[in-house]
């Protein structure tokens, strides 16, 4: 009974102090552990963090159903190598990230300026995302790469049944 009590005040205050800085949502997140969001952060409905970074000025969209591990980051900003100093000036880039609906990353994934992460997609722990992703792919690694996908006869099924976590 006391654990029960003591998650659900951890989850109250982790969501609190997450939506300080928040842009927008369409339902209050679920944060499980420390999350810093962005003013230029949008939520869907029935988005779950534990524990998640957004760096930068770009804007993240997140769409419904999100769920991501501990340690995660996302960074819509960086350095321009192309200013007037070497390595890098003072200016920054920014891109934009969009993740569609149904999106589970594990733990330490971490997602670069410009991507865009298609519905159902998986992404392992440990991979960094610096390019578009597949809908439904499954994808891990440094540069994360596709390695598979979900059925998704089965994966529409579960949607239209409406099967989420």
């Amino acid at each position: 009974m006391f654990r029960k009590l003591y998650i659900k005040f951890k989850q109250a205050v982790f969501s609190h102090f997450a939506l300080l800085r928040i842009g927008s949502f369409l339902e209050k997140p679920k944060a499980n552990s420390w999350t810093v969001l962005s003013k230029n952060t949008h939520l869907g409905r029935n988005v779950n963090f534990n524990g998640m970074r957004i760096y930068g000025g770009g804007k993240v969209i997140i769409g419904d159903n999100f769920h991501s591990g501990k340690g995660c980051y996302i960074i819509t900003q960086v350095h321009n190598y192309e200013g007037k100093s070497i390595p890098y000036d003072d200016t920054y880039r920014l891109k934009n990230i969009e993740i569609e609906e149904n999106v589970w990353f594990g733990m330490n994934v971490s997602v670069l300026s410009g991507c865009r992460i298609g519905e159902g997609a998986i992404v392992q722990a440990g991979s960094v995302v610096v390019s578009d992703v597949p809908k439904y792919a499954i994808i891990g690694g440094n540069p994360a790469k596709v390695f598979s996908s979900r059925d998704i006869k089965h994966y529409q099924k579960l949607k239209v049944q409406g099967c989420v976590h």
